[in-house]
């Protein structure tokens, strides 16, 4: 699953794609039918990336890449993000079953399943992440060898050594007197 460029953008329902950035903050796209376009502004908007996200467990934090996954292998029986709360926490219990059950809320659980509903049908929720081993078990990923850096030609003349003159060596020696 890749989800790269893939955000939330706080005080703004739904997810966004990360399109570019540019001095007054970074260019957003919705992903829902709209496409609408917005820059948000860097010193006061809070973006979270999806791959960065995770949901409290019990015993350590859960990637909320993973519960994504584990909600699409049972996407026959997702519910709604509207649904009720008790057949939310109990499909909360199916796809995440190590999830804090004090600390995640229903609104929570409201809110992933509105994002799944979003990208399940997208090209990046099914395709493999950048770096990951399923990627290079496809074959998709070659390894090449890292280029040299070349020398950036300069107009400026190497300085010239000049040469010192040589001492001349002294055939004496000073030994103990």
């Amino acid at each position: 699953m890749n989800l790269r460029g893939i955000v939330a953008v706080s005080g703004r329902p739904g997810l966004f794609k990360l399109v570019g950035q540019n001095k007054g903050g970074y260019v957003l796209e919705s992903l829902d039918a709209q496409k609408l376009k917005i820059v948000a502004n860097i010193s006061n908007t809070k973006l979270a990336s999806l791959e960065d996200i995770t949901i409290y467990g019990e015993d350590e934090d859960l990637k909320l890449i993973d519960v994504l996954a584990n909600i699409d292998a049972k996407k026959a029986t997702a519910p709604d993000a509207k649904a009720d709360n008790n057949v939310l926490r109990s499909f909360f219990i199916e796809v995440a079953p190590s999830h804090d059950q004090e600390k995640v809320y229903a609104s929570d659980m409201k809110k992933i399943l509105t994002w799944y509903h979003l990208i399940k049908d997208m090209p990046l929720f099914t395709e493999a992440a950048p770096g990951t081993e399923e990627e290079g078990a496809k074959g998709d990923l070659e390894v090449k060898p890292k280029a040299t850096p070349k020398a950036k030609p300069t107009n400026a003349k190497a300085p010239t050594a000049k040469s010192a003159p040589a001492k001349k060596a002294s055939m004496t020696s000073k030994k103990g007197v």
